[in-house]
């Protein structure tokens, strides 16, 4: 069996496709914004999501940060969720490069926000206290299994943000699998956001980089710290060229990975040892742990599982896997064979 490498959708190899659109795509230089490849898979993006202008980045991380920083000022605060990737994943970045602080509060099951958390974090105007500036949410929700927020939710959480006077931005990393997921167009997810980046390289395939969407000042904003940042690429078609075609093709057979994410969730709940609730699963996260019998095994199944060449990530007793485009499902079928067997014997 060749590699079933299940440790993330970032590890997602572009396709044929993809490599020969880099080698075909038409440069120019996008810190003088006359790159045409890059200019196209801007507008393709803005458009797609319902925004007035768009700006590629290098990564989720980045795009996220150069939000937050074009939307706030120094000693501003940011509402998070605590199991939210801007908080946990991001090295404090918008605390260290920016000035501005991170205020979490819990993360419900699927990722969402109570009311009451929200309204209780915004601070009142008060000299003692940092301005709270912003809400930050995560669909699909990385920590909480790609569980999604629905429209809903968002309704519902937005409406009191903007009635706190928070500015609103959206960790979109996996946006699309929500969209499948909830059966909408990704701009409806969008509308209820000032700001939402998305990344090119987890399910949509492509090997580098992200997109941030919002209203014209708002990029031209986001433009000036992508060069503070270091960030102000040249002939960035050779990164846009993928992302074009990903938006074209990539999106709609995201619901392969969903399916295989489900088939693999009722096969670990079958397995003698394995503790996961398969109902649960929405997108292309799962998430699972090992009984009471096998919880100080954790480190050997890895290792086990190494062997058989297959990648799952170390941890103590909680494992999130992640199906993508190059989890077939006979990939799926080795892995739970494999697992099975490990833990029988």
């Amino acid at each position: 069996m060749s590699l079933v490498d299940l440790r993330s959708d970032t590890v997602t190899r572009p396709t044929k496709e993809m490599l020969d659109s880099i080698i075909s795509s038409k440069l120019g230089d996008d810190v003088y914004q006359d790159d045409p490849t890059a200019n196209k898979l801007q507008e393709k993006a803005a458009e797609l999501l319902g925004k007035e202008d768009a700006l590629i980045v290098t990564s989720g991380t980045q795009g996220n940060l150069i939000s937050i920083l074009a939307q706030t000022n120094r000693g501003d605060e940011v509402i998070v969720g605590d199991k939210s990737h801007i908080y946990n994943y991001e090295a404090g970045s918008t605390m260290i490069l920016g000035g501005t602080s991170l205020f979490p509060i819990p993360n419900n099951i699927n990722g969402s926000v109570d009311i009451c958390d929200l309204m209780n974090a915004k601070k009142p105007d008060d000299f003692h206290k940092p301005k709270t500036k912003m809400l930050a949410l995560e669909n699909s929700h990385n920590m909480a299994g790609g569980k999604v927020l629905n429209l809903t939710e968002l309704e519902l959480i937005t409406s009191q943000a903007k009635d706190l006077s928070l500015s609103l931005h959206l960790d979109g990393a996996r946006l699309f699998n929500a969209s499948v997921y909830l059966d909408v167009e990704a701009k409806k997810i969008a509308s209820y956001f000032d700001s939402v980046t998305f990344c090119l390289s987890k399910g949509l395939c492509c090997p580098i980089g992200s997109v941030i969407v919002g209203d014209r000042e708002f990029i031209k904003e986001c433009r000036r710290w992508r060069k503070i940042l270091g960030s102000g690429m040249r002939q960035v078609g050779i990164i846009a060229a993928p992302g074009i075609l990903a938006l074209d093709t990539m999106v709609d057979r995201l619901v392969e990975d969903h399916l295989n994410a489900r088939f693999l969730a009722q096969g670990l709940s079958n397995i003698n040892g394995v503790e996961i609730d398969p109902e649960s699963i929405q997108t292309n996260i799962i998430r699972f742990k090992l009984s009471e019998k096998y919880s100080k095994k954790s480190k050997i199944l890895v290792y086990e599982l190494n062997k058989k060449n297959i990648l799952i990530n170390s941890s103590k007793n909680d494992f999130r896997i992640v199906t993508h485009h190059d989890i077939s499902k006979k990939n799926c079928e080795y892995f739970l064979l494999s697992i099975s067997e490990i833990l029988e014997n």
